[in-house]
């Protein structure tokens, strides 16, 4: 796929992430995997309104190759995700609303509460919180990439990839209606939880 398709398609998942208000002003930021090389959006642009001029063309050093000089700052946090990740070929960052709010309230989306949840996710684990932009963070959200397609980050925001940016979107709305419905049952007494066995059945529709 060519360079130009690459930034097509985000742009056009960075429109929907804005309609539905997951991409709030200038904050989170959009990747796709481009060969060696990982096309980035740039620092300081709105997922909900990429322009083509608004990406960078890094290396798995994080060094910028072609296109905006400014990538991203949470370049290397992309970068790690597919070090670890051969099978992911495009990210997505944000600070949708009630992802956000369970990131900073330190729980991570671990509950069994409804099945689609569960075969997709499993549990959507909780990153020690590190500043935004360092080496820290990186390395403390990093560490559930083996395991995890989709890390909420503490008093931050939310990192989700996948092979293609359909697929990667589409966890993006399931994880922030899994924290609605969560944030939800918790207003009206708290759900019932799946038990043990009913996880077990969700898991062999894998097949």
């Amino acid at each position: 796929m060519g360079i130009e398709t690459l930034k097509k398609e985000l742009i056009e998942y960075g429109k929907l992430c804005g309609e539905k208000n997951f991409t709030p002003g200038v904050s989170g930021n959009l990747s796709a995997r481009y060969g060696d090389k990982i096309l980035i959006t740039s620092s300081g642009s709105a997922n909900g309104y990429l322009c083509e001029d608004e990406f960078s063309l890094i290396d798995f050093d994080g060094r910028v190759v072609d296109g905006n000089p400014k990538a991203s700052s949470e370049k290397m946090l992309h970068v790690a995700f597919y070090k670890m990740r051969k099978d992911i070929n495009y990210i997505i960052h944000v600070h949708s609303p009630y992802l956000c709010t369970f990131a900073s309230c330190g729980k991570a989306l671990d509950e069994p509460l409804m099945a689609e949840n569960i075969f997709y996710f499993g549990q959507i684990p909780l990153a020690e919180y590190g500043l935004p932009s360092s080496e820290d963070l990186v390395q403390k959200t990093a560490r559930y990439f083996d395991k995890y397609d989709s890390v909420l980050m503490a008093n931050h925001g939310f990192i989700t990839g996948a092979a293609t940016i359909k697929e990667a979107y589409l966890k993006l709305e399931l994880a922030e209606s899994y924290a609605q419905v969560v944030f939800n049952s918790k207003l009206l007494g708290g759900a019932v939880m799946l038990n043990q066995k009913q996880i077990e059945e969700i898991f062999t529709l894998k097949g």
